[in-house]
């Protein structure tokens, strides 16, 4: 396959398209009772229903029918298989063999990986257990009482959300930290809440050259000499996860405390690996591995279930056919879960460094839209906020709602105002409100004649606005492993309907390149040029006001 518009299926989807484009969600319900139960899924405690979306069951066969074409099963079984589908930088996509609970081998150019994922795992959880059962301890004696994760990226955003999501799982007497922005705040911020005779420094980079992870690292650095007046501190406070044994050495870490990975996994699929060492230290290995267990259920759901049941598949077709049929160019995460408040930003990277591409893998301009624009939030607060565009904006963006059916924190009637909160939201998105209901609700009120005609336009809602429910019976780590393995796939099928390689990233080069280039010019070490106009105004203003 080369341009998924030339499909046979992708015709008749333009089609089928304009045959029901004007019909009503509201209309979709009351002519099939059923309708719920055949556009819903179960997965352990995770239900997925889907049946708020414009789509019949021509439609939904119609997708499958896509992916058929498209060759997803063989698309599949290559990932799973550790082929190079990676291949503008010619790596296997294996971030499946990290949570692999079976013993079937994972082999990448013939080489059983499965032996050296689960050394990692030991070496990780060996440490991690002597920091939580105070057995390491710091420079001058004292138990490890705050750890700090310094990185940025995938090395930051997947840790930062699993710990957050789990925290009621979390070792009390640990505080977790993580430091990911260059700006000097951020760090300041962070060194001002931790005592350095207690702190324990992750440094995650993979090349240990991340400009602002190593920036970070050697702030930190410099602060804890500073404060402990000893050089040789930094082997008891430091750790790396990297692959540059020599730059680790170098920095003042122990190698024995450097934790690797494979160029097989990809950031923003590699908390799963020794990027998840905050994890593993936070929550302790037994939680670590229940979030991989999760995940490879899912994993395994994927490989096997049929298209027709497979929740990757099907949200990744559902969210095709709103980017490429209805011109979507966004989609909304709304979460009903404190403890999920990161995953919107996780999901973003996830989703928008994987698919947002406009070359093909053929190194062809792309013919159809891909990747859409993920943003979101925590929905109670959202409501008060965003979601008046969602509701009588003149975008259509299909919404994700996330929600527990059971709280953590029972507390009188917050977890039932929340569900009903979330529950009304996607309702309402679906269903609207007809004039018919506007002028009654209007004339209930005592409005009539000239008064109720102006406003009557503001109060009604055209619905028909599409949702996926996700609820859970209560956040577990399996149930959190299962949910971001479920994202994870999704992005992938998308990526093989569009023809796009989701793993690569070459447009977060250019401005790493750029920055290089202006550095020196900023500090007035080498005279700014070869910039444009703007760019070059823009530094003389900064190396003048700073």
């Amino acid at each position: 396959m080369s341009v998924p518009s030339n499909l046979p299926v992708w015709q008749q989807l333009k089609a089928h398209h304009a045959a029901i484009a004007d019909q009503h969600l509201r209309d979709l319900f009351a002519a099939d009772p059923e309708r719920f139960n055949r556009f819903s899924r179960r997965f352990g405690d995770l239900l997925v229903d889907f049946s708020k979306h414009r789509i019949t069951g021509e439609t939904f066969d119609l997708l499958i029918e896509l992916a058929n074409q498209a060759q997803l099963p063989a698309w599949i079984a290559r990932m799973f298989e550790g082929e190079m589908i990676n291949h503008t930088e010619q790596r296997a996509v294996l971030h499946t063999a990290l949570r692999n609970r079976s013993d079937r081998p994972v082999r990448v150019k013939g080489k059983d990986v499965m032996p050296e994922v689960n050394e990692v795992l030991e070496h990780a959880r060996k440490f991690a257990d002597q920091i939580r059962r105070g057995k390491w301890r710091g420079h001058t004696g004292k138990r490890i009482r705050d750890v700090v994760n310094i990185g940025i990226g995938g090395s930051d955003l997947g840790p930062k959300m699993i710990c957050q999501a789990l925290q009621p799982y979390a070792d009390p007497t640990l505080r977790m930290h993580f430091v990911s922005n260059v700006d000097g705040a951020h760090i300041s911020h962070v060194l001002a809440e931790c005592d350095p005779e207690s702190t324990l420094f992750i440094v995650a980079s993979k090349t240990f050259t991340t400009q602002e992870t190593m920036t970070n690292a050697h702030t930190a650095r410099a602060w804890l000499i500073k404060e402990l007046g000893d050089e040789s501190a930094v082997a008891r406070h430091f750790v790396a996860v990297s692959t540059n044994a020599e730059g680790v050495s170098r920095f003042g870490i122990d190698t024995a405390n450097m934790f690797g990975f494979w160029d097989w996994v990809g950031g923003r699929y590699s908390l799963w690996s020794a990027i998840g060492l905050p994890i593993i230290v936070y929550l302790g290995m037994d939680h670590f591995l229940e979030l991989l267990e999760g995940a490879h259920a899912m994993d395994e759901h994927f490989r096997t279930a049929p298209l027709t049941d497979n929740l990757p598949v099907i949200l990744a077709l559902l969210g095709a056919w709103y980017i490429d049929f209805f011109g979507a160019d966004s989609q909304v995460m709304l979460v009903y879960d404190d403890y999920l408040r990161s995953l919107p930003d996780y999901l973003q990277q996830l989703d928008m460094e994987s698919n947002g591409k406009s070359i093909d893998r053929d190194g062809q301009a792309v013919k159809v839209n891909t990747g859409p624009i993920i943003w979101g939030g925590l929905g109670n607060n959202g409501q008060h906020a965003f979601y008046q565009l969602l509701h009588q904006g003149t975008h259509l963006v299909p919404a994700d709602f996330l929600a527990p059916a059971q709280s953590p924190n029972p507390i009188g009637e917050h977890h039932a105002i929340l569900l009903a909160n979330c529950l009304a939201q996607a309702e309402a998105l679906m269903v609207g409100k007809t004039e018919a209901q506007a002028r009654a609700e209007l004339a209930k009120q005592g409005l009539s004649g000239e008064a109720l005609e102006k406003l009557l336009p503001y109060k009604v809602f055209a619905g028909n606005r599409p949702s996926t429910s996700l609820f859970y019976r209560r956040l577990t780590p399996q149930v959190l492993g299962s949910l971001v393995a479920l994202y994870e796939h999704k992005v992938f099928v998308q990526g093989v309907i569009w023809n796009i390689n989701s793993f690569d990233q070459w447009g977060v080069e250019l401005g790493k390149q750029l920055a290089n280039a202006i550095l020196p010019e900023l500090k007035g070490t080498q005279a700014a040029a070869g910039h444009d106009a703007s760019t070059l105004g823009l530094i003389q203003f900064c190396r003048e006001a700073g």
